[in-house]
């Protein structure tokens, strides 16, 4: 028969704040970072924005980590940017300021998801929206429960999108897309994210977080530095003419080659073997 806590016990666990972002790491090398203010759709927070930049950075320099997930509680994913919790400003707002906000808030924190040396996965487990969306389109696989919705709602508002959307936008889904998206800023189905490359899966809700845990599962039994180099090389191609890139990939390709995990996986195909990565 359980035994029952005690009523002090309950009363101080009943009284003890749930902190804003959840995290844990699991025996696999996955670290799961959860958005946890479910009462407001997720708006993310100053407080939060800074603590998923902490965990990605943590995450890139831990060899113990093979892999990200991040998602979020409730019925939404990410409401977009609540200043509420951010720093009271103690004079007058002077030119450049707005610049220097967006430069060290929202696009910090889709530059932390992008520079991350470990694959991330977004488990949109409901409406992303503004800096929401961005934040799920900036991960390398994104997988959506059917009930979400994405929008790009800062038109609505009067204002430019931010959060790097102008960047991350036109190189998923072309020019047209994005213009479309972001001028109208109507709400996207889960179903017509993933038909427009949005999404790499939109599954019933129920499956969602089972289908990121395998997932992120096969990324930790993976080649880590390989994976992590093929991100950075990826993501770099929109930007560097042919020359660069094919010398990017050749160095890339050296150093690679240093791996414990490059050689495992050259001797594993001549020895017919599976191989048995470590991630370095």
């Amino acid at each position: 028969m359980p035994v029952s806590p005690e009523p002090a016990q309950t009363q101080t666990q009943a009284e003890a704040p749930q902190p804003t972002v959840l995290h844990r790491i699991t025996p696999e090398g996955v670290s799961w970072i959860t958005l946890n203010r479910p009462e407001a759709m997720n708006a993310v927070t100053w407080g939060q924005r800074e603590r998923v930049i902490a965990l990605l950075a943590d995450a890139s320099a831990d060899p113990a980590v093979r892999a990200v997930v991040l998602t979020a509680t409730g019925r939404g994913f990410c409401a977009g940017a609540d200043l509420r919790g951010a720093p009271a400003q103690t004079r007058e707002r002077a030119p450049g300021d707005v610049a220097r906000t967006i430069r060290l808030g929202a696009q910090r924190l889709i530059a932390a998801v992008l520079d991350c040396e470990k694959p991330v996965i977004a488990a949109v487990n409901g409406t992303a929206a503004g800096i929401g969306a961005h934040l799920a389109f900036a991960c390398d696989l994104v997988l959506a429960a059917d009930t979400a919705r994405f929008i790009e709602v800062f038109v609505r508002r009067g204002l430019v999108p931010d959060g790097g959307g102008a960047y991350l936008l036109p190189r998923l889904v072309g020019p047209q897309r994005a213009k479309e998206l972001m001028f109208f800023g109507d709400a996207l189905t889960a179903a017509d994210a993933e038909r427009m490359g949005l999404v790499n899966r939109a599954v019933p809700e129920a499956e969602l977080a089972g289908l990121a845990a395998s997932w992120a599962g096969r990324l930790a039994c993976g080649p880590t530095r390989a994976i992590a180099l093929t991100k950075q090389l990826v993501n770099d191609s929109f930007t560097a003419d042919r020359a660069t890139a094919f010398a990017a990939e050749a160095a890339a390709q050296e150093i690679n080659m240093t791996t414990r995990d490059a050689n495992e996986g050259v001797a594993s195909f001549v020895e017919r073997r599976t191989p048995e990565y470590r991630g370095y």
